[in-house]
């Protein structure tokens, strides 16, 4: 093992030409402070949890156990201003002043002074987890077998196992990451230590400091990176990041606080290049892939979590950009975070970042323990590594062989639990002579992350002695979370406004055309028939505009999913949001419809009638985005989406009672009349249209008109409506109202509700649909595995 340890220059930690030159500026946010190493001399003896630190280069602060040492030196000199014995905890300034950071940003709480030996604050410890789905019979759904005497498939059995007992720890200041094949488990695996299946179908224990985790207090001092980059394309990098600290970080702290927090982080990112550019879509040109895996990182880690979770980081990138997203996470590690990541196959510099190894194969363990074991693993095994080759390329390509095999990797699960058993009390020899490493309980650990600035998301005092109590589900109140929402909002509204102008061009030409077509109508019976025509197109018009709501939601359904799944803000506040941005664009499209069609068809009404045709024209709108926003939540793909939105109107319109008037439809389809939502609108304009007793639609001879009467000629349609007059005794002349507006909507059936009625009942419906979108967030948005 000398010997290949020797050819592989990762495993003496120290930090090569290429990662200097990579070296990212740090500042006040995330400092490395290797406070759990004892630097010493590189040591590779085999041991199954050997630690692997890199000694300090001329850029790296000192060790807390340098730090410690002057502490204790400090203490016992009473010259020294805070040496006072009265004092029960010291702050440390973790590394050099940078432009842009503050002191007060990162210092360490030590209990009780003793500078013996470095603590472990946070351990992550994950115990026998096993987790089963049910899996799906293949095959044929005959219960006969199969034809020609074939013989049956073997049953298939009725759960698969993702996860078989998986057991290990992850450690603060280090990175753990998870490798397998495809379909190994390493995604299920993160999924479970971050919480993100249910508690009744993972068994096992997952605990932080030999405590177990409430749901909610590991949202607030964890962050999940996952494996897509879920952005908006339309922000730069430093609006992403902004927007995620004012997202994360509580409202205590001051806006300016929060600008240097983001700065910090654009430098320890590497970002700072691109802190100005877009991050892009397949239609706007911006960041590059390793550029956007990085934001992705730093909006989950803005408010410094405790623990992240990372699932396949470096997938897709090249392999200088995947270094440089690893080399990040050991910077996040090393300044007070445990790290737990999923990886497909590491270079060999990624390698050298690593410090645990958690090999899967089918769910199950193949291998545990630092990289540096790997060769004396392998060669105990009876399979040596190649000098050569790097070791996870060689374990990988053997595990996927021994998978080939009727028994799997069988033996190699087995061979990795006699090992584990018999590397274990050298483990325990490492650790401090015999003794296991201290650790805080996570009352005290959480305490001291307070107390050192770190827990900044959830922490909503100043007091270390109840963390449980000074740390809140969401960092900021309603109102702000909806103050932001809106501003982001408007700003991705602001960049891309094609999406606007082509909703008001379609809703300009489609009013331009109906005024072109239904041009002056008059009071003529035909001018009715016209007049019901344009009110049923327009309105159901209006509801069909509407559809171009559904995709908005869709688009960003998986950043929403993202940033709720850890409390980024509540789905109140998202559909508020939603709701206050979209509504002045509604404003503007129903005065563009109004103003197009009110006075080129002639409607009746004067200057009240106009301000009541906007309303309703509005209430449309709001009523059909509503509805189109509710489909949105519920539909998650827009493939699926539009033909449930232009169905359903369709049926609307259909029962609305243009075709068929309300006293016409069956009773069991009456229903069905009061729900549609053209119903409503479509009344409320033939109120506005035809209330007025005074006007006149139908006079003298028109009423032979629709008739097969209409042919006669002029002077006959006169005599036979003065012996019609004769007949019944009253006088009809050719100037004789026959209909009168309320006398039409009687023959309508449009007397059920006035159109005041219709118009508040259509807002309702905006109200309704919206609050069920609520609802679908709440139920669908529950991003854990069953």
């Amino acid at each position: 093992m000398s010997r290949f340890v020797d050819k592989l220059p990762f495993f003496d930690r120290r930090s090569s030409p290429m990662e200097e030159a990579e070296d990212i500026p740090r500042n006040g946010l995330l400092h490395v402070h290797h406070h759990h190493h004892h630097q010493q001399p590189p040591h590779h003896s085999g041991l199954l949890m050997q630690p692997q630190p890199s000694p300090p280069t001329k850029q790296s602060s000192f060790t807390l156990a340098q730090l410690l040492k002057r502490v204790n030196e400090a203490r016992s000199d009473a010259s020294s201003p805070t040496s006072s014995p009265t004092h029960s905890h010291y702050t440390i300034e973790l590394g050099g002043s940078v432009p842009g950071s503050t002191g007060s940003d990162l210092s360490e709480h030590m209990h009780g002074g003793g500078g013996d030996g470095p603590l472990l604050p946070f351990v992550l410890k994950f115990t026998d987890l096993t987790y089963s789905v049910k899996q799906r019979k293949k095959g044929s759904c005959l219960p006969f077998g199969r034809a020609g005497g074939e013989t049956a498939e073997p049953e298939v059995p009725r759960m698969k196992t993702l996860l078989d007992n998986i057991s290990g720890e992850a450690r603060e200041g280090e990175i753990m990451a998870v490798l397998g094949a495809s379909g190994s488990g390493k995604s299920t695996l993160i999924d479970a230590l971050a919480n993100r299946i249910v508690k009744e179908s993972l068994h096992g224990s997952v605990t932080l400091n030999g405590e177990s985790l409430d749901g909610n207090l590991l949202k607030v001092i964890s962050a999940y990176v996952m494996q897509d980059d879920l952005l908006y394309p339309m922000l730069t990098v430093e609006e992403t990041l902004m927007f995620a600290a004012e997202f994360r970080l509580p409202r205590s702290l001051p806006t300016k606080e929060k600008k240097k927090r983001v700065q910090a982080l654009i430098d320890q990112l590497g970002l700072r290049n691109a802190a100005g550019t877009i991050i892009g879509d397949e239609g706007h040109r911006g960041v590059s892939g390793g550029e956007r895996r990085r934001v992705s990182i730093g909006v989950d880690i803005i408010h410094d979590p405790i623990v992240l979770f990372l699932d396949e980081p470096t997938s897709g990138l090249d392999s200088t950009s995947a270094f440089m997203v690893v080399k990040v996470l050991q910077r996040i590690a090393q300044s007070g975070s445990v790290v737990v990541m999923s990886i497909h196959q590491p270079s060999y510099r990624i390698l050298g970042l690593l410090d645990r190894l958690l090999f899967l194969s089918r769910g199950q363990t193949v291998y545990y323990g630092p990289p540096g074991a790997l060769p004396s693993f392998f060669d105990d095994f009876g399979k040596p590594i190649p000098g050569n080759e790097n070791p996870t390329e060689f374990a990988l390509d053997l595990i996927r062989e021994l998978e080939t095999m009727p028994d799997g990797a069988r033996d190699l699960v087995e061979h990795n639990k006699k090992w584990q058993t018999r590397m274990a009390p050298k483990m325990m020899k490492h650790h401090d002579d015999g003794k296991p490493s201290p650790s805080l309980s996570l009352k005290e650990a959480i305490s001291a992350s307070i107390s050192r600035g770190k827990l900044v998301s959830g922490a909503t005092d100043g007091s270390v002695s109840a963390p449980a109590a000074a740390v809140s589900k969401f960092a900021n109140p309603f109102w702000v979370e909806m103050g932001v929402l809106t501003r982001r909002a408007f700003i991705n509204t602001k960049r891309t406004p094609e999406i606007f102008v082509i909703r008001l061009a379609a809703v300009l030409v489609t009013g331009f055309i109906l005024a072109t077509i239904f041009w002056r109508l008059d009071d003529s019976p035909k001018g009715v028939e016209e007049r019901l025509g344009f009110f049923a197109i327009a309105m159901s018009t209006m509801f069909y505009t509407c559809s171009d709501a559904l995709p908005v939601f869709l688009n960003e359904r998986y950043i929403f999913l993202r940033e709720t799944a850890y409390n980024a803000y509540r789905r109140s506040s998202y559909v508020l949001s939603h709701t206050v941005v979209g509504f002045p664009s509604l404003i503007v499209l129903s005065l563009a419809f109004a103003l197009t069609t009110f006075f080129a068809v002639g409607l009746a009404g004067g200057a009240g009638g106009f301000f009541f045709f906007v309303a309703i024209v509005l209430a449309s709108f709001w009523a059909g985005s509503g509805f189109a926003t509710f489909l949105s939540g519920v539909v998650t793909n827009v493939m699926l989406g539009y033909p449930v939105v232009v169905s359903t109107l369709a049926y609307f319109l259909l029962f609305s009672g243009f075709f068929i008037n309300r006293d016409r439809i069956p009773r069991y389809w009456i229903w069905f009349h009061y729900l549609s939502l053209v119903k409503y609108p479509y009344e409320a304009v033939m109120q506005n249209e035809f209330s007025d007793p005074t006007r006149c639609f139908v006079r003298g001879v028109q009423m032979f008109d629709n008739t097969p009467l209409a042919a006669l000629p002029a002077a006959l349609k006169v005599r036979v409506l003065r012996a019609m007059s004769q007949s019944l005794g009253v006088d009809i002349g050719t100037a004789t109202c026959i209909t009168t507006g309320p006398d039409f909507l009687v023959q309508q059936a449009v007397t059920d509700l006035t159109k005041w009625d219709c118009l508040w009942i259509t807002v309702a419906w905006g109200f309704l649909f919206r609050i069920l979108f609520y609802i679908s967030l709440l139920l669908g948005s529950r991003n854990k595995r069953r």
